[in-house]
């Protein structure tokens, strides 16, 4: 055989060892699958096929490359209002600053469900300070001045935390004084105030309002009342002229080149609003020897009224009217009151400043026996109607009333209550008292957990004086719900609200106790701060918390679901152990906390013991079978 030959031979004898090593031998696909992918079988059944695992792109064998799932953008991913954050094979979602995840965790990824909500950033109290109004918007807040402020600093609305900005309470200072009227109250300086104004002694009100309210702008709005003498101009005496004169009272004297002939030179204005007009004759002074005598009053008496001259007229005297009267001493005195105005027998009084004229003639005059009839004037303080409010056992007021004698006094009281945590409440309520006590006491029928503001007026001195109170917690009533028995690990049970909406409960937390570890259980507890752990211990637990404005008319809860409530993880009760189930009612407010707890249920778990023991029967009854199959099959195989 030459090399030709051979060389066929070996070449077929190569051929026929590959035919049959591949006749008896099948390549392993698997083994050579990427380390980031899986084997799996073909569709058609022809056999395996190497895929890149999730999370990865490749051909499954020499290469299986991470996935960039964020690439496609975080609103198609992740939804709205998110941010996507790639990994190596996979990816997680955060939520904007502004909004938080459904399922209260700090990263997500939405294939459960979850999504990003706005957060309500206004349920934190105080958040736009003193006199701020928030209100919230979609990812963030913005703040606004409630009535009785303005922005300083910036303008409205503002954002606490970016701007400088912020609520000053409007102050409009002292109220004004005005021509004609002397203020008699005021309620206070800032927005809102008002401060009652009356006419000066002497003076009606005769047109416009006599009040002034401190306006939004800062500034004093009013008073626009008209003040006019009470009885018109001043009257007239022919020959006289007028040396002094108020509102009420006149004095009148001869001009020169004439001489009081009789009558009185006091024209007053009585309470009728006429004038009673003086009665002073002015005569000309004519001297003629013979025919004129002059009089005077002798020592420790002066000239009271009439003429002090005899005139002969035609062979007749026309006697002299002159009266003359006793010197009556010094001037009387009246407290609070200053002179304005006197002569030797007339005295006109007047109240100093800070007090005004309650009642009474403020004429003194010196009479025929030499003493005075002393002026009646009563000046009295100006002073607020309502004085010296306090609250005490947060529902009662004590306050001094500013009134005159005997008077009987109404006073129209108005409460108005909010509440933060509920921003649908609302109470208003108002009473009316009449008194004539100086020292008066009005206990309110005022709601738990409310602010309220307390506003009394005075309604004959048309006067109000306003007060705030905060009322303070009470343990809420305890839920309303169905206690049960059950012998199962996801025990489901119902909660019943009650139909009083202004309930001031907050929340409901759900405990776990293990029956064994139970002595006594303190209401008041805190439960387990690390609450968002999966590992409980062997003591109580909390193992939800539920916002009572998730919570409608009724709520059914399973315990033991695995899913995480306000924050806290709902672990699955332990087989062989039996549990009590309690439901606490939580209320919260400015830092105040109580609560009311009710045993919801018993969970009852099954033995350990007894689930082993059948499952070690169960396996020994498998065993003999097994033998028994084994033995037979022995057997039919030996008679073969």
């Amino acid at each position: 055989m030459d090399w030709r030959h051979k060389t066929v031979a070996v070449f077929f004898l190569l051929c026929s060892l590959t035919d049959i090593r591949a006749m008896g031998q099948t390549p392993d696909v698997c083994s050579s699958c990427h380390a980031n992918a899986t084997c799996d079988d073909k569709s058609d059944g022809s056999g395996k096929v190497c895929n890149c695992m999730y999370g990865f792109v490749g051909n499954g064998r020499t290469f299986c490359q991470d996935k960039d799932e964020c690439q496609i953008g975080a609103n198609k991913i992740c939804g709205h209002h998110t941010s996507c954050h790639n990994t190596y094979g996979s990816y997680y979602c955060t939520c904007l600053s502004g909004y938080s995840p459904s399922n209260s965790m700090s990263s997500f990824i939405p294939n459960d469900g979850t999504h990003c909500q706005d957060i309500d950033e206004c349920q934190v109290s105080g958040l736009c300070g003193e006199g701020g109004r928030c209100m919230n918007l979609d990812g963030s807040f913005e703040c606004h001045c409630e009535v009785g402020y303005q922005v300083h600093n910036g303008a409205q609305p503002f954002h606490p935390q970016r701007d400088k900005a912020s609520c000053k309470v409007i102050d409009c200072g002292q109220p004004p004084s005005a021509e004609d009227m002397m203020l008699m109250s005021a309620t206070g300086t800032r927005y809102g105030s008002v401060a009652v104004f009356d006419c000066d002694d002497g003076l009606l009100w005769r047109s416009g309002n006599n009040t002034c309210v401190c306006g939004a702008d800062g500034a004093w709005k009013g008073p626009t009342m008209v003040c006019e003498a009470k009885c018109g101009p001043i009257p007239f005496l022919a020959n006289s002229e007028v040396v002094w004169h108020d509102r009420s009272v006149v004095i009148h004297r001869c001009v020169d080149g004439y001489h009081s002939w009789r009558g009185s030179n006091v024209s007053i204005c009585d309470n009728t609003g006429v004038w009673q007009k003086a009665t002073l004759t002015c005569i000309e002074v004519v001297w003629q020897n013979r025919s004129v005598v002059i009089h005077r009053c002798v020592d420790g008496y002066h000239s009271w009224r009439g003429s002090n001259i005899s005139i002969c007229d035609t062979g007749i005297w026309q006697k002299a009217t002159l009266t003359c009267m006793a010197k009556c001493g010094p001037i009387p005195f009246l407290a609070n009151s200053e002179v304005v105005w006197q002569n030797k027998s007339v005295v006109i009084h007047c109240c100093v400043d800070g007090y005004h004229s309650w009642r009474g003639s403020n004429i003194s005059i010196c009479d025929n026996t030499g003493v005075w009839q002393k002026a009646t004037l009563t000046c009295i303080e100006i002073k607020p109607a309502i004085t010296d409010l306090v609250v005490f056992n947060e529902k009662c007021l004590w306050w001094k009333a500013e009134k005159y004698e005997d008077d009987t006094e109404v006073y129209k009281v108005i409460y108005m209550g909010s509440r933060a945590y509920q921003r649908l409440f609302h109470d208003k309520r108002k009473r009316f008292l009449n008194s004539k006590a100086d020292r008066l006491q009005l206990c309110l029928n005022l709601l738990p957990a409310t602010n309220y503001s307390i506003s009394i007026t005075a309604v004959s001195a048309k006067f109000t004086v306003t007060v705030t109170t905060n009322t303070s917690l009470k343990a809420p009533q305890a839920p309303v719900i169905y206690y049960r028995e059950v012998e199962t690990p996801l025990p489901t049970l119902r909660l019943l609200r009650p139909t009083d909406t202004l309930d001031q409960i907050s929340l409901y937390q759900v405990f776990v106790l293990p029956v064994e570890a139970v002595m006594v259980f303190d209401c008041t507890s805190p439960g387990n701060s690390d609450f968002s752990s999966k590992q409980k211990s062997l003591e109580q637990y909390v193992t939800a918390q539920i916002q009572v404005r998730r919570v409608g008319r009724e709520m059914n809860f399973t315990v033991g679901d695995g899913l995480y409530y306000g924050g806290f993880y709902n672990a699955p009760l332990q087989n062989g152990r039996d549990y009590y189930i309690i439901l606490r009612a939580v209320s919260q407010w400015n830092g105040d906390f109580k609560s009311a707890c009710v045993l919801w249920a018993k969970a009852k778990g099954t033995s350990y013991v007894i689930r082993i023991s059948s499952l070690s029967a169960g396996g020994s009854v498998g065993l003999v079978t097994l033998v028994i199959l084994g033995g037979y099959s022995y057997s039919w195989f030996s008679k073969m």
